[in-house]
């Protein structure tokens, strides 16, 4: 579904922040992305939700060349991608409610069906008692767990996610990882980059590595160990 060809981006003034990057990720595919912080996993979602673009290679979605996709067309793109920023990106100003409503909104969605699929993208965050809610006044956790909504909520086929459990302690981070899971047998193709190598190897799931620019190698972790 989304394959990535000799893929580079450079970083001004820091030298290749990636240098050469393939990999085909299928339809319906889970996987993880790792390495150390700098390596470059951030710049590679950026990349295929085309908030950036390559300065080398190809990325295509569907069998679709994206990478030189005119900026009128990238809306369409993304609508089928869901992101999960490290930073949250919530709307500091809008309830929490509306946050979460925001891809419906943009897409036109008539308000009755905005107000059925954000409670039950709430519920399934557990944060619907926080709807009424602004973002100042939830956990870092729970602002995660927002963002976790906003991304699932236009249902895409597709969900990024950058660093997922950063904020949150060991028990909430296994619990949001095996969300993911259920994602995936959902029929989602998910892509999550992190630094936590120790909890993802329980899964059993492809893992890519990336180090000095490039894939350094892929591992398939056995569930359990």
């Amino acid at each position: 579904m989304i394959q990535l060809e000799h893929v580079a981006k450079p970083y001004p003034g820091t030298g290749l922040a990636l240098s050469d990057i393939s990999f085909n990720l299928e339809r319906g595919q889970m996987a993880f992305l790792t390495g150390h912080s700098g390596a470059g996993k951030s710049t590679l979602l950026k990349l295929i939700a085309l908030i950036e673009r390559p300065t080398r290679g190809r990325i295509l979605f569907d069998g679709r060349n994206v990478s030189k996709l005119s900026k009128r067309h990238v809306p369409y793109l993304r609508r089928q991608i869901g992101v999960i920023f490290q930073d949250h990106r919530l709307l500091e100003e809008q309830r929490v409610f509306d946050n979460v409503a925001l891809p419906l909104v943009i897409a036109g969605v008539q308000y009755r069906e905005i107000k059925r699929r954000v409670r039950a993208a709430l519920d399934k965050v557990d944060l619907l008692d926080k709807e009424r809610a602004y973002p100042a006044m939830l956990s870092g956790g729970e602002q995660q767990r927002v963002g976790i909504a906003r991304a699932i909520i236009a249902r895409p086929a597709v969900l990024l996610a950058d660093e997922p459990t950063g904020n949150l302690d060991p028990a909430l981070s296994g619990e949001l990882m095996r969300f993911f899971v259920n994602l995936h047998e959902l029929g989602m193709t998910v892509l999550v980059a992190t630094h936590d190598v120790q909890l993802i190897s329980t899964f059993g799931k492809p893992c890519w590595a990336l180090s000095q620019g490039g894939l350094a190698h892929e591992q398939h972790p056995t569930q359990g160990q």
